[in-house]
């Protein structure tokens, strides 16, 4: 079997949750992955997966080289069934080369109707968010879809290292909040901003959580520094930078945590593995189709007229208005009281 998931970090971590009940269905098959190698670092120690197939199809540069590589890989392992959890036309077209070239797998199921799939789901809603559209899919196959959040399989090496880091700065199990303040650069909009999840630090620890910890990646250095000094001002060592993390580290550290705050990034979906409670403050994405799956994930959004635009610059203003009315007092009100509510915002 071959399933088929080429997307961002974020989507890649949501699909582990079909994957999970795609290999519980088929306990004894040999399952192979085909990803891409951004990707792949999430699943290279998954005992759930014979063969990583890490291939580049996107590489424009070599788009054709990358193409014909794929079709050869996919040729040779004599798939009986082949998973596309993709729903662009992509994977679509190299599996009708496929078939039109000879190679035939008599099982394709697709998140998208018609040829070449054998099995497609029975909600095709584009704007439905990718975890209800895979799960359709798995519904129409007779598969049970019974995994609420990512699973991904953290190797113990990884889990000693990021306990390590925790001890090394004293933090506590169930004593410190994860704040994830990142997101792509040229997706700077989602960002609630520096500022902001400073004052959220400083609201945390005086309402009693002891340590702040803030993670990012290699586009959110900056960001994060700019965090933690404003936190750590005046109260040394109230923050924890733990900036670039190793992806799967992220896991096990959030499952020490006692909360999670997070703008839409692929962080926090990874981080919803780790089943703690989690904050996504949305703005310009609408949260019904990004928020990280979880029974204990929730998504906040200003109601305003103008959000879920998905846009690069804000017209408003320069800061994005969606994101400037939802405040530091809301934020630590949802996580600490439960009856809190916060008026102009949304809870998803």
């Amino acid at each position: 079997m071959l399933i088929i998931k080429w997307s961002a970090l974020g989507d890649v971590a949501i699909a582990s949750a079909i994957m999970e009940d795609i290999c519980r269905a088929f306990p004894d098959a040999v399952i192979h992955l085909n990803t891409l190698p951004s990707a792949a670092r999430l699943f290279m120690h998954d005992p759930r997966f014979h063969d990583i197939v890490a291939i580049d199809v996107r590489d424009r540069k070599h788009r054709f080289r990358r193409h014909i590589q794929w079709l050869r890989r996919v040729r040779a392992g004599r798939y009986d069934l082949l998973v596309d959890l993709q729903r662009t036309d992509h994977t679509r077209i190299l599996l009708a080369l496929l078939l039109l070239t000879g190679h035939r797998i008599p099982r394709r199921w697709g998140r998208r109707g018609g040829f070449p799939y054998t099995v497609q789901p029975g909600d095709r809603d584009p704007q439905s968010h990718v975890f209800h559209s895979m799960r359709s899919m798995l519904a129409a196959a007779g598969i049970a879809a019974v995994t609420d959040r990512p699973v991904l399989h953290v190797p113990l090496s990884d889990k000693e290292q990021a306990l390590a880091a925790l001890c090394e700065h004293g933090l506590q199990p169930l004593h410190f909040a994860v704040f994830l303040p990142g997101s792509q650069a040229q997706s700077r909009l989602k960002r609630w901003g520096a500022r902001r999840y400073a004052e959220l630090g400083k609201l945390l620890r005086a309402r009693g959580i002891a340590r702040i910890v803030v993670i990012g990646g290699p586009e959110e250095v900056e960001e994060c520094a700019a965090i933690v000094d404003a936190i750590n001002t005046g109260d040394d060592g109230a923050a924890v930078n733990l900036n670039m993390l190793p992806l799967l580290q992220i896991i096990p550290v959030c499952e020490a945590a006692l909360c999670i705050v997070a703008n839409d990034t692929g962080n926090a979906h990874i981080a919803a593995a780790a089943d703690r409670p989690m904050l996504m403050i949305c703005g310009p994405t609408d949260p019904r189709r990004v928020k990280p799956m979880g029974r204990k994930v929730r998504a906040v959004q200003a109601e305003l007229d103008c959000v879920n635009c998905y846009g690069k610059t804000c017209p408003m203003a320069t800061r994005p208005v969606c994101m400037e009315r939802i405040t530091p007092e809301c934020i630590a009100g949802l996580l600490l009281d439960a009856d809190t509510t916060c008026r102009g915002v949304r809870i998803f």
